[in-house]
């Protein structure tokens, strides 16, 4: 049995409660009654577990006091309470905190204790006015379901406590110097972010409350303990600094530390902001911090007199929130990450915020990786020789397929030829020829230097060359097909063997010694091969679409599958018309054959890197988005365009447009991480272009302990991180499908046939990229395009009674559906976090 008087706490492992223990530690024996969970009180506390809404739980507590620590109490310290922001009634106040403390003073009873202090709230009292106090006289008056609890507790306590003296300490707003308060990091984080929120105010910026800091607070209840055998058997006491920051006070305050400048706060109507909440809550499904509640309470003004806590306890606050302020700002801007964390905040908002610090490495570091690099470069060496292999295959192709001696073509080559008005095919079979001959020379050249350190240059060369492989049977209009196949495969081992396989030149190698691969703020590489891989899948499906059509432009087959779509020409189907229409011809080259390169490049680039590529080749991820996303816009709108400009559709060109739109959400998690890397680069002083072509390390960044390409089912999980299918962008995806056949659901005619099909293929591009958490926002694309429905019956023909009413219920829908967010997924994106919204 300790020597030592007993002070029992509960909520030891809290805020407050963790900081007590140390202060009470050595003066007297410390219990902390804290409920089964991660968090235990301090070691100088003996952790005794207690469920304070189980009677068997409380009762299997104090029978462990009576053992270990006999019957005499010098004080029981009573922090543990239920509490939430929400402001709505829970019945958890009444069984935690209510019922909560009536079991342990009806376990007390059995006791000697001499103490009794519950843990108050100023809130408890009715606000006042600037310039008039609140006492402990003052009336009660809660406002919301917790400080209610707290009164109800206080009455409970009188009524129930038999001859224990009871002191209620009701507590102004507790802080420290890193915050720790719910409601100040708020509105500091508002400001620090320049959100919109941060410059109104549903109230009079005038007013405030009062806070104390938690060195205070813990000071009032050490002395609360001490001077117990001299207080009244009843005693409630404000704890609170007397001097009362306004609220415009601390915006102002806190502007001109976090931004240099006066922060100006308009006070807008409570009605705008419970609708705001309402919105944002509701309606865009997100957690709003504002509660109605909160608006309600914006006028409320707390200041306290504690003029009968210094009589009594000889208590006066030490610190102030005006002196506490400027070392909490200070805080946020050295480590916003930290301060975040600290304050239960999502860092990843502020993740790169503070100017990164050169990543620099130790000399012998940096030369046991350039040994590292030149074994593996050594070790694919090889690959340049294939390289070289390749430009001696392309330098006899010509001979073999009879490009310089070539006398007769197919009729489908004449065909194209005379329909596109093209030079003849005995001239464009040579061009193609020299073409291979000059690209097989060039590969041979290139291939060799590649082999030398200091000529690696020439990587760069080979890839040229095999790019313009793959264009050169398009430029030509190539007759034979035997030649498109060879250029086309030749062109992508060139540039596979010149930079994919070997290690490629002028890569930073301060970024390639820095292996962290998960962006500062994020929670994942968003450059993973399992990401990749959708990707490259799609990549290749669309190329064998794309190439199997331009073989039909070019003449190498006479005809092309198409189930279902008819032709506009007599002998020709849907997809035949289509990729022979005026459209198509405005086009230099076959447009389908471009198609092809644009979807091998998409393969290729998928394919660059491992998952640190987002710092380590900016160029290449920035080129691969532009590929992926904008020329995949493009190109989906203009296959949607057909049955407008043509009159028809094309099956195998709807199924190469869908594999485009789904490859957009999948990438651009990739390039929002690029775009931060370049933006803290740029913030560091690195230089821009420097970083963009050759990559570096970035402060900040983590490394990635998955595997990649593990089991199929962490493989699947990991490629579709970042992309999240919330059933409203379902549902709006549908009803874009839907009006891109109301000609034939209802035999609407242009120009309102044309409208619905415009509109419902835009809908359906915008709801599949927003199911990128990144790009979410898009959704709000929609409203417009929904309204736009409700609007269009009235403006344009075509169309009956029912298909108008039909355009206006789903223009309704479309702007209901693509308000809410809908899920999201737990993961992180650095600062990109704020506007997934």
């Amino acid at each position: 049995m300790s020597e030592k008087d007993l002070v029992i706490i509960t909520g030891s492992s809290g805020f407050i409660g963790s900081r007590l223990v140390h202060k009470l530690a050595g003066r007297y024996a410390l219990a902390g009654f804290d409920k089964i969970a991660a968090r235990t009180p301090p070691p100088q506390a003996e952790c005794i577990c207690i469920d304070l809404t189980s009677e068997p739980a409380v009762k299997a507590a104090f029978e462990r006091v009576r053992i270990a620590y006999g019957r005499r109490i010098v004080s029981v310290i009573h922090l543990a309470a239920y509490y939430d922001l929400t402001g709505e009634p829970s019945p958890l106040y009444e069984e935690i905190t209510v019922r909560g403390s009536e079991r342990l003073l009806e376990h007390l009873q059995e006791f000697e204790p001499e103490q009794f202090v519950f843990a108050s709230s100023m809130l408890v009292h009715a606000p006042s006015e600037p310039g008039k106090l609140i006492t402990e006289d003052s009336a009660l008056e809660p406002r919301w379901p917790y400080p209610q609890s707290k009164v109800d507790t206080e009455a409970l306590i009188r009524d129930k406590r038999g001859g224990i003296p009871a002191v209620f300490l009701r507590m102004a707003g507790v802080y420290d110097d890193l915050c720790h308060s719910a409601f100040l990091s708020q509105q500091i984080a508002r400001i620090y972010e320049r959100q919109l929120m941060s410059q109104v105010y549903p109230g009079d910026v005038r007013r405030g409350q009062s806070y104390v800091h938690l060195d205070d607070a813990v000071e009032a209840f050490a002395r609360v303990v001490e001077r117990r055998k001299a207080l009244p058997a009843e005693l409630p006491l404000l704890i609170g600094e007397p001097a009362v920051l306004s609220y415009g006070e601390i915006q102002n305050f806190a502007g001109q530390v976090l931004h240099g400048e006066d922060w100006e706060t308009r006070e807008i109507p409570k009605a705008l902001a419970k609708t705001g909440a309402w919105v944002e809550n509701a309606v865009l499904q997100e957690e709003p911090f504002i509660k109605p509640w909160m608006v309600d309470s914006a006028d409320d003004h707390y200041a306290l007199d504690i003029a009968r806590a210094g009589e009594l306890l000889g208590w006066e606050p030490k610190h102030s929130l005006r002196d506490a302020l400027p070392v909490m700002l200070s805080a946020l801007k050295r480590d916003p990450e930290a301060w975040y964390r600290a304050n239960k905040l999502d860092a990843a908002r502020v993740a790169g915020v503070s100017a990164p610090k050169e990543v620099s490495h130790p000399m012998p570091a940096m030369k046991v990786h350039a040994k590292m690099m030149a074994a593996q470069r050594r070790q694919t060496l090889w690959a340049h020789f294939v390289t070289i292999l390749l430009g001696a295959w392309l330098l006899t192709s010509p001979a073999l397929f009879g490009l310089f001696d070539a006398s007769s073509f197919g009729e489908a080559v004449m065909r194209v030829t005379a329909e596109r008005g093209l030079s003849s095919p005995e001239w464009r079979s040579m061009a193609l020829g020299w073409s291979d001959v000059l690209s097989g020379l060039l590969l041979a050249v290139f291939g060799a230097l590649s082999l030398g350190r200091r000529t690696n240059w020439a990587q760069w060369g080979s890839s040229a060359v095999g790019l313009w492989l793959l264009f050169a049977p398009l430029v030509f209009w190539s007759p034979s097909a035997a030649a498109y196949l060879n250029d086309t495969v030749v062109g992508a081992l060139a540039i596979t063997f010149a930079i994919l396989v070997p290690m490629m030149p002028g890569m930073s190698h301060e970024g390639m010694m820095d292996t962290r691969a998960i962006p500062p703020g994020w929670d994942y590489s968003p450059s993973t091969w399992a990401q990749r891989l959708p990707i490259i899948a799609l990549g290749a499906f669309g190329f064998l679409i794309a190439r199997y059509l331009a073989a039909y432009q070019m003449g190498h087959i006479d005809g092309i599958w198409e189930p279902f779509f008819p032709g506009l020409e007599a002998g020709k189907n849907g997809t035949e018309s289509i990729i022979t229409s005026d459209v198509s011809k405005a086009w230099p080259i076959p447009d389908a054959g471009l198609g092809a390169v644009a979807y091998l490049l998409e393969v290729l680039m998928g394919a660059m890197g491992d998952k640190t590529r987002w710092r380590t080749m900016p160029w290449m991820v920035t080129f691969f988005g532009i590929l992926v996303v904008p020329l995949g816009v493009v190109s989906i709108y203009f296959i949607v365009i057909q049955p407008i400009q043509i009159g028809t559709w094309c099956l195998l060109c709807l199924a190469a447009a869908a594999a485009m739109l789904v490859m957009i959400p999948f990438a651009l998690d990739e390039l929002v991480a690029m775009g931060q890397f370049l933006r803290q680069s740029h913030r560091a002083g690195r230089p821009m272009w420097r970083m963009f072509f050759m990559g570096g390390a970035v402060e900040g960044s983590k490394e990635d302990q998955e595997t990649d390409l593990g089991s199929f089912g962490t493989a699947l999980k990991q490629a579709v991180r970042g992309v999240t299918l919330p059933w409203p962008l379902v549902a709006t995806t549908l009803l874009g499908v839907w009006l891109m056949f109301t000609r034939l659901a209802f035999g609407t005619e242009a120009p309102m046939a044309n409208s619905d099909h415009l509109v419902g293929s835009l809908i359906v591009t915008i709801s599949i990229i927003a199911t990128a958490e990144v790009a979410r926002p898009l959704r709000f694309l929609n409203v417009p395009a929904g309204l736009w429905l409700i609007a269009a019956p009235w403006m344009l023909e075509g169309s009956s009674m029912t298909a108008n009413i039909a355009s206006a219920i789903v223009g309704l829908a479309i702007v209901a559906l693509s308000l809410p967010r809908g899920v999201r997924s737990h993961h992180h994106y650095g600062r990109w976090d704020k506007l997934v919204v």
